[in-house]
């Protein structure tokens, strides 16, 4: 949607969901706005996700997650020139099944622009990457899962969240060997 189109006093807005519906609400507002002649009136819908990774049973998974569980943000003109709730716009989204309600109630209140920009870096910064599900730290001890050093257990030297890669010091014929490897090539030692 070019920004063009976007009056000046369209604003963000959290809806507040039920669990697991937010794609269902989502979707629902982005097919029927059209048919309810919204068009003017509802512009961005958007439910930030990243990719998250997790071994488990030594296979790799991926899956989405959703960075605002039970929220969708939309961007929407609920007010007039006069500050007066539109109720056509604010009555379409607040009872598309699996919504609970707009964040601050019968008077929603807007995002401010630099919530919303947090929002978008997020996106922007999960959008291509994949994140693990678990994280390291420099120190840990870990075991390999996968690999040529599977089975062998090792410190961790560096981290580098960026790639997914860990830097973890192996002993090999009694010395201590830096391998790079994946985060889902090894997993924590029990305590």
């Amino acid at each position: 949607m070019s920004t063009s189109t976007i009056p000046a006093n369209a604003q963000w807005f959290a809806l507040h969901t039920l669990s697991g519906q937010e794609n269902k609400v989502k979707n629902y507002i982005e097919k029927f706005k059209k048919a309810e002649e919204l068009d003017d009136a509802i512009f961005e819908i958007l439910l930030p996700t990243e990719v998250v990774s997790e071994v488990k049973a030594g296979k790799k998974s991926t899956k989405v997650r959703k960075l605002y569980p039970g929220y969708v943000f939309i961007q929407a003109k609920l007010y007039d020139e006069n500050a007066k709730l539109i109720n056509k716009p604010w009555y379409f989204v607040k009872e598309t099944t699996g919504v609970i309600g707009f964040v601050g109630g019968d008077r929603p209140a807007a995002l401010r622009q630099r919530e919303i920009d947090e929002i978008h870096a997020r996106i922007e910064a999960a959008n291509g990457k994949e994140v693990p599900k678990v994280t390291y730290m420099v120190g840990e001890d870990v075991k390999i899962t996968d690999g040529a050093f599977a089975s062998l257990t090792g410190r961790i030297d560096e981290v580098d969240p960026e790639r997914g890669k860990l830097k973890v010091s192996v002993s090999i014929f009694g010395r201590f060997t830096p391998v790079e490897l994946e985060y889902w090539q090894v997993q924590r030692l029990t305590e």
